[in-house]
């Protein structure tokens, strides 16, 4: 109280007021700056508690006091951790149903394996005809076990970029013509006519792997085959798609695709017909090796169908000059 009666006697009024806006702002500064690096380590708490996003940087620079920017971070953070559960979620469900799919596939051949071995073993193999039927009988089904695991290999290898494309020029027309005349007798048996769109005068060039392009066409082929219409067609053609691009489509009037499983028949041992699939045979393996194939050439390759009308299968490859 002395000082201030001495200041105020002393010293004009417009000191007074000067000293007196000053008191306010620096008594202002000192309680902003105490009060943002109170809130500053609060919510460095909070950054560090949540542990964000690889993309989210913990550097001083990206951790701001304002509660809109940070309620913003805060609302993207929680969106962005429940699309990853929910993703996990799903790849959790995937695991569970390639896990039981791998077990059925493999074990079907092994039981039937298995079976014979032991009627053998019990006293079958004293008949000679009965001990070669049996033994043919499982013979095929090691055949099948060997056909599912060097499918899982190339697909293991194609996924982690382990298997080398060898790349050159071919005519693809004439690998075409070379899947039809090898899988002719398997069309014949379901009466199904393998033929293309229109007649291929000329050669047409293109680049990639030559043997796993024709494993390629030979997998769609086979495919549509199996789920194809007694009587039905196959039909191939080749269509300028841009300048350096051509697309290569294969199209059947089989029992096609319901719209439900579109989005999973490129899956491992994904079955559209559980039943009827069962019974044609294959490794439930041959439309993802087609995928991982066609997209280590960096190509695309896409699907459509109409239940109880057909499919059509087409991919992209480049067109050599």
């Amino acid at each position: 109280m002395s000082v201030f009666l001495y200041v105020f006697y002393v010293i004009s009024i417009s000191q007074i007021l000067l000293l007196a806006f000053l008191t306010f702002l620096f008594s202002f500064l000192v309680t902003q700056y105490r009060i943002e690096k109170f809130i500053y380590k609060r919510i460095n708490n909070i950054y560090k508690d949540l542990t964000l996003l690889e993309s989210v940087s913990f550097s001083k620079d990206s951790i701001t006091t304002d509660m809109a920017t940070l309620t913003k971070q805060i609302d993207q953070y929680a969106k962005d951790k429940k699309l990853e559960i929910e993703t996990l979620k799903v790849r959790e469900e995937y695991r569970k149903e390639f896990m039981g799919n791998v077990s059925h596939e493999l074990k079907t051949p092994l039981f039937t394996v298995q079976g014979y071995i032991e009627t053998l073993l019990d006293g079958a193999m004293d008949d000679e005809n009965v001990a070669k039927k049996y033994l043919n009988r499982a013979n095929k089904g090691v055949e099948r076990l060997i056909y599912i695991i060097k499918d899982l290999d190339m697909i293991t290898k194609l996924e982690v970029g382990d298997l080398r494309l060898n790349i050159e020029v071919f005519n693809i027309v004439e690998v075409i013509e070379d899947v039809f005349e090898l899988l002719e007798m398997k069309a014949t048996k379901k009466k199904i006519t393998l033929t293309f769109d229109t007649g291929y005068d000329n050669s047409v060039m293109v680049k990639g792997d030559k043997e796993r392009l024709q494993q390629v066409l030979t997998n769609l082929v086979v495919n549509s085959i199996k789920y194809g219409r007694e009587k039905g067609t196959t039909e191939i053609s080749i269509e300028k798609l841009i300048k350096n691009k051509v697309i290569v489509r294969v199209t059947d009037n089989g029992e096609g695709i319901e719209q439900e499983n579109m989005t999973r028949v490129f899956e491992r041992f994904y079955r559209v017909d559980k039943s009827g699939s069962r019974k044609e045979g294959g490794s439930g393996l041959g439309l993802s090796i087609v995928k991982h194939i066609i997209e280590a050439h960096d190509e695309k390759i896409y699907v459509e169908s109409e239940f109880n009308i057909g499919s059509e299968f087409s991919f992209t490859l480049e067109k050599a000059k």
